[in-house]
């Protein structure tokens, strides 16, 4: 990887609209790497709403292969401004078998790898077991023409062992897609400490693996078709920190926003150097770690 490279993130309000939904995203794509970013991501699910909210049949017409239209698109764009892009789309990988999946598109225009997400959520409003399969990749970063890239999705980012693993394989960036947000009912106190454990945990993640990280969630109220809960007020947020855990750039929980911000890659070595967790971990200590718990 270059001692420095501009990444971005694009944090998006959706509509039912797939078509103006993926224009937007074409479009602020083309405005980051304008701007001289050389590194794209792009919320969970992008290109539609966040159907999981309900069990339902109908939403499987939203699977794409891979590749398939929406990679085809994203692989000409890449190769045309000569950048990576990290997309996030709803994978069918046959008929009955579905899974929710990162796809890296190269410089060059070609498909770098993908991630299957590995945690599945099964809460009100989040019914993912419902349409996604967990993922069989395992925790592999995706070599990319930029570097090694640690690429997981929303509920991985509260898993430390998922981000070890990535930073173990060699990743030089974790990267989240993510939708997450609130129950609109849940007090303003409550949705506060939510927001700040989500951002306490990726931020950890930074630290205790000395790599930066890319959070990137969508934002804006969706509402539950069924009526069964009150929808999902997105809370945005979303943010680039250093190895450190910094914040070198964040979004509010309101607005659509592009952030754009450089990445010292050089910080990484620094930071490790002075901060030697993977030279202390007690690996001949950690077999319970292999169980779900110990009774």
């Amino acid at each position: 990887m270059k001692n420095k490279i501009k990444v971005a993130l694009i944090q998006q309000r959706n509509t039912a609209d797939l078509a103006l939904n993926f224009r937007k995203s074409i479009t602020e794509i083309k405005n980051a790497a304008n701007r001289g970013s050389k590194l794209i991501v792009l919320q969970e699910l992008h290109q539609s709403l966040y159907f999981c909210q309900t069990q339902d049949v109908n939403a499987f017409d939203l699977a794409q292969t891979i590749p398939g239209p929406i990679t085809d698109e994203l692989s000409e764009l890449a190769k045309s401004l000569n950048i990576v892009i990290v997309a996030s789309l709803f994978e069918k990988r046959a008929t009955g078998l579905y899974h929710n999946t990162a796809v890296v598109l190269d410089t060059d225009g070609t498909i770098a790898g993908k991630y299957r997400k590995m945690h599945i959520p099964d809460d009100p409003g989040f019914y993912e077991k419902f349409y996604f399969t967990p993922g069989d990749l395992g925790f592999e970063p995706i070599k990319t023409s930029i570097g090694k890239l640690g690429v997981l999705i929303c509920w991985d980012q509260w898993f430390p062992e998922a981000a070890r693993l990535m930073a173990m394989a060699g990743a030089e960036i974790l990267i989240y897609p993510t939708a997450i947000g609130w129950d609109p009912k849940d007090a303003q106190s409550e949705q506060q400490r939510q927001l700040d454990a989500w951002m306490i945990s990726q931020r950890a993640h930074a630290i205790a693996n000395g790599i930066p990280v890319i959070s990137c969630n969508r934002v804006g109220f969706e509402p539950d078709l069924t009526c069964h809960t009150n929808g999902i007020e997105f809370w945005g947020n979303s943010f680039i920190t250093g190895p450190q855990g910094e914040l070198l750039a964040h979004a509010n929980e309101t607005d659509e926003n592009t952030l754009i911000t450089e990445l010292d890659m050089k910080r990484s070595e620094s930071i490790r150097r002075i901060w030697p967790y993977l030279r202390d971990r007690r690996i001949d200590h950690y077999d319970d770690l292999l169980k779900i718990y110990r009774d």
